[in-house]
């Protein structure tokens, strides 16, 4: 039967903090029904940008809408094409799955009540989740929703990872722990990556950079993830876009009996103030602040030196756990595009074998994947763009089909 007559359709749904990528996906196929991104939310300048039929459109949404605006928008588009008729699913991008949840799910209220719980580890995501998950359950009544988690693909940590050196009482009883994030990501161009270099990923060990507004980096052995940057929060690891990454914990007492802050500030200031933002002091966006730098801004300078560091030395520790490294991949919307980024970063690790093709690695970018390290290279580097929403469609598929 054709896939017109019996469809396998999927819309899944990534709200991220600031953005929010859909996409309807036939999941036997793979073919790309429409998708589109809305990004800058809660901006200036927000919109909708979206590709149906070949036809790439652009819908700009008023100063300072956010993700309910988005969501609105996309309904409309679906409606509009006559779309919702062959949707045989909806599948969730959800950040935190905390230890309620190690596998994708059928959403119903006690998943609901487990993901709320979580999403207060994950305050720039948890609550976008949720929104488009009630959006959706709306919008498209008695089609199934599925979640598919973030945090899955790290349930393979040993607890030497995982734990925190803290009373293992907070562990057992709140779950206090290392979970990680950004799973489907490195679950996804770890596999993708092993079928570029002809290597099974069984036998494979992979370093994953996810570089976007928020990154992460895994440490991915055998094909499991063993490692990761991120911790109990999305917050924990790398600098980002807005968020500070690792930090002296003495901080907290500072702020609070110095400078009179309380938990809610401290928190803003951390999740939406830091980062490249909080450097450059112009934007969290990259493409801005690498224009900046270029153009001589030492702040915008020093953001970029600063983020380009601190990944080399957590790619430099995962080794670690590694001990051999196959590859080192960049992914995310950074990771895919910036070449100044990973040139920078490469350089910093050529004591592991790796180095940068320059011509490789600024024609990387737009969605293009391949070797960007030399021939000679004893460690490869590689561009492999993500694609968690092919990742998403498949669970959320399956676990429809089973009902």
């Amino acid at each position: 039967m054709s896939s017109q007559s019996s469809p396998h359709h999927v819309l899944v749904l990534n709200c991220g903090s600031s953005s929010l990528k859909f996409a309807i996906l036939d999941a036997t196929t793979s073919e790309e029904i429409i998708s589109g991104l809305a990004e800058r939310l809660g901006s200036s300048s927000p919109s909708v940008k979206y590709k149906y039929l070949g036809k790439k459109q652009l819908i700009e949404l008023a100063p300072n809408q956010a993700h309910s605006a988005a969501i609105d928008t996309l309904v409309s588009l679906i409606n509009e094409h006559h779309l919702a008729e062959n949707l045989i699913a909806v599948g969730h991008r959800v950040v935190h799955g905390g230890e309620h949840f190690t596998k994708s799910v059928l959403i119903d209220d006690d998943v609901i009540k487990g993901i709320t719980q979580a999403a207060t580890l994950a305050p720039l995501h948890g609550h976008a989740n949720l929104l488009g998950i009630a959006a959706a359950q709306a919008s498209f009544k008695g089609l199934p929703q599925v979640a598919v988690f973030d945090t899955a693909f790290h349930q393979t940590m040993g607890n030497v990872a995982y734990l925190y050196a803290l009373p293992y009482k907070l562990y057992t009883d709140y779950g206090v722990r290392r979970y990680g994030f950004h799973g489907t990501s490195h679950y996804y161009v770890s596999g993708q990556t092993a079928v570029l270099l002809n290597q099974p990923i069984e036998q494979s060990n992979f370093i994953s950079a996810h570089l976007g507004n928020g990154c992460s980096v895994c440490a991915i052995k055998n094909g499991k993830s063993v490692d990761t940057s991120m911790g109990l929060t999305p917050l924990e690891g790398l600098m980002m876009g807005t968020r500070s990454g690792d930090i002296d914990p003495g901080l907290f007492n500072f702020l609070t009996t110095q400078l009179n802050y309380d938990a809610q500030q401290i928190d803003d200031l951390l999740n939406q103030q830091s980062g490249l933002l909080g450097i450059s002091e112009l934007s969290n966006d990259c493409r801005t602040i690498e224009e900046a730098a270029v153009a001589g801004n030492e702040k915008a300078i020093l953001a970029l030196e600063m983020f380009c560091y601190r990944l080399a030395k957590q790619i430099a520790a995962f080794m670690v756990p590694l001990q051999r490294l196959d590859a080192l991949i960049f992914t995310g919307g950074i990771g895919e595009n910036s070449d100044i980024i990973r040139d920078k970063v490469i350089t910093q690790l050529s004591y592991l074998g790796l180095d940068c093709d320059s011509t490789s690695n600024l024609a990387a970018r737009f969605g293009t994947q391949g070797v960007i390290s030399s021939n000679n290279a004893k460690t490869k580097a590689v561009v492999m763009p993500t694609n968690e929403e092919w990742i998403i469609a498949l669970d959320a598929a399956s676990i429809a089909q089973e009902l």
